[in-house]
């Protein structure tokens, strides 16, 4: 991948893990940093996993908020249990 890619794929990051948290319901309690984060990681396992299926940008970039909300999802439960919070 180009550094042109890399760049890219972190702004679109960025963006995705914001998706990812208005699709979740309710209130989260992870920080915004830690949402971007992870929108970064979904971000890149988003397009890993939608490049074995298609190419089409906007097949991938559901895929990518997909796998945000569900990243989000998870890191949220896992976030408020251990700061001992609750939902």
């Amino acid at each position: 991948m180009e550094i042109t890619g890399i760049i890219t794929a972190l702004i679109v990051g960025l963006i995705i893990g914001a998706l990812g948290r208005l699709i979740v319901p309710g209130k989260q309690h992870l920080p915004i940093w830690l949402t971007l984060v992870l929108g970064i990681v979904a971000a890149f396992l988003g397009g890993w996993i939608a490049s074995f299926f298609t190419t089409a940008w906007f097949l991938v970039l559901i895929v990518q908020v997909l796998v945000a909300a569900a990243i989000v999802y998870l890191a949220d439960g896992m976030y408020s249990k251990n700061t001992g919070k609750t939902a």
